[in-house]
């Protein structure tokens, strides 16, 4: 679909006012069409006078959702930093690139035979990118080989993870984020502790114990790939808590400390581990043994590539993309965005690397016509600090999107201002909630340290829809309550 082609042709002049770009098309009046929107711009430009938004490097462009039209404009071809309105990009190339029902495989193989009970060979664990892994799917592979007949193992069990390439941390991440679950390493075999698909990550939980001893730690899901080193005190009722839960970077090492007051919560973290191939593999065995199969002491856990002729004995397939989006987008989990940049280079150019995942974004950007050097960007999540968009073209994407046949998807996979449920509020659950605003705006939320964005569709009170685009950078404050002002302020339109 070439974009400026469908701009162009009902584009018959373009208006400058005090700043702010009006573009009429033949179907309208210039004057009147510009008149429309002035009450529009003037609100937006009392509400952009703010202190906060002064201090901070702004950028905001409106369109109209039906024809494009630009209604208001303000430094929308600066570069800033989108933070994760990235995703809304990664997305779209997703289902264009994978398609709405695309499943990610997971399977065990074997180079044995199974005699008596007992499998004499490896047992290959075969992950393809599947970042909705839980720990009661490899409970489930454990059963199918129960049912086969094996109550031991002769062998070891292999991970393998080579459908993507070794490069684990995406280019940007920062050395005080990744010991967290949004800087999560990335491997085509990984499992997450969770429901929203945390991938890669472990719940650590500390609870108070008895006064004087260190604070109760539990993991979620229990695996031994983590150590934890608990220097915490459970003190009594009434004093401050100062858990904390880190890990020691570049190590395995969860250090628990602080004072863990008797009668609070204590505190949980959702912790990253180093590799999540042996993460998964700890978790494998784990099911294995718990159904009751055996090892020879001479077994062990390890990386390796399934041979061509081994033998398939179980798999499974991910739920299709369509649903697996709904998690990505509403919770913005990095994770997923990263994971699927890879298997986007790999399906198109059969590398599973960011290179090739983000050249394949790259294309999609041209494909539809927008301006590719205005989009600089080395990760898919949006955790860079180096990625640079502008509000013009994030809101010709938006724009753009609405005619691919896999609309519908993408749009429900975006937060809605003030919904309460998670996976239909997402990131906006707690914001926009005033009557008029709530359920009328979907918006993709960014956000990093200095950094906010916000980006989507407002359904306004004249029944139209209109796009808008806003980030800012090098914020002193944060301007996420006067971005919440300009989106209610549409929405009332």
């Amino acid at each position: 679909m070439e974009i400026w082609k469908k701009l162009l042709v009902s584009v018959v002049s373009i208006v400058m006012i005090s700043g702010s770009i009006f573009i009429s098309t033949g179907e309208d009046n210039t004057v009147e069409a510009a008149t429309s929107y002035n009450n529009l711009k003037s609100k937006i430009n009392t509400i952009m006078a703010d202190s906060r938004m002064k201090s901070a490097t702004t950028a905001l462009t409106v369109r109209k959702a039906s024809t494009g039209e630009i209604v208001y404009q303000y430094n929308g071809d600066i570069g800033i930093t989108p933070a994760s309105s990235l995703k809304l990009l990664t997305a779209a190339a997703a289902l264009e690139t994978l398609g709405e029902d695309y499943r990610f495989p997971t399977a065990i193989y074997t180079d044995g035979q199974v005699q008596s009970g007992v499998l004499n060979g490896n047992l290959y664990l075969q992950g393809k990118g599947d970042p909705t892994l839980l720990k009661t799917d490899f409970d489930n592979f454990a059963n199918s080989l129960v049912k086969l007949g094996i109550n031991r193992i002769s062998g070891n069990v292999v991970g393998d993870d080579t459908w993507y390439d070794s490069v684990r941390l995406s280019a940007g991440i920062l050395a005080e984020d990744e010991p967290y679950y949004y800087a999560a390493p990335i491997s085509a075999l990984t499992v997450s502790p969770n429901s929203d698909f945390d991938a890669g990550s472990v719940i650590v939980q500390a609870l108070p114990s008895t006064n004087g001893k260190v604070a109760k730690v539990t993991l979620a899901p229990q695996t031994s790939v983590l150590q934890v080193v608990n220097k915490s005190r459970t003190v009594p009722k009434g004093y401050k808590n100062t858990l904390k839960i880190t890990r020691q970077i570049g190590t395995n090492k969860v250090i628990i400390s602080g004072n863990s007051p008797i009668g609070t919560y204590g505190a949980k973290e959702w912790i990253s581990v180093t590799d999540p191939t042996l993460y998964t593999l700890d978790i494998f065995k784990k099911s294995l043994q718990a159904k009751g199969i055996t090892f020879i002491p001479t077994s062990i856990v390890m990386k390796g590539k399934t041979p061509n002729d081994a033998t398939i004995l179980e798999s499974k397939r991910s739920k299709p993309l369509k649903d697996i989006i709904i998690p990505f987008m509403k919770l913005s989990n990095n994770t997923h965005a990263e994971m699927l940049a890879k298997e986007m280079g790999k399906v198109k150019y059969g590398e599973g690397s960011w290179n090739a995942g983000l050249k394949v974004m790259r294309e999609y950007v041209d494909a539809i016509g927008l301006d590719s050097t205005k989009w600089k960007f080395e990760d898919a999540s949006g955790m860079s600090y180096s990625n640079k968009i502008t509000t013009r073209e994030l809101s010709l994407l938006l724009y753009a999107v609405q005619s691919e046949p896999w609309y519908k998807t993408y749009s429900k996979s975006l937060p809605v201002a003030g919904m309460s449920d998670r996976f239909v509020g997402g990131t906006l659950r707690n914001r926009l909630k005033a009557t008029g605003v709530r359920g009328n705006i979907t918006a993709k939320t960014g956000s990093l340290e200095n950094i906010k964005s916000l980006a989507g569709y407002a359904k306004t009170k004249s029944g139209e829809t209109l796009i808008f685009t806003v980030l800012t950078e090098k914020n002193k404050s944060s301007t996420i309550p006067v971005l919440d002002r300009i989106a209610t302020m549409i929405a009332n339109h």
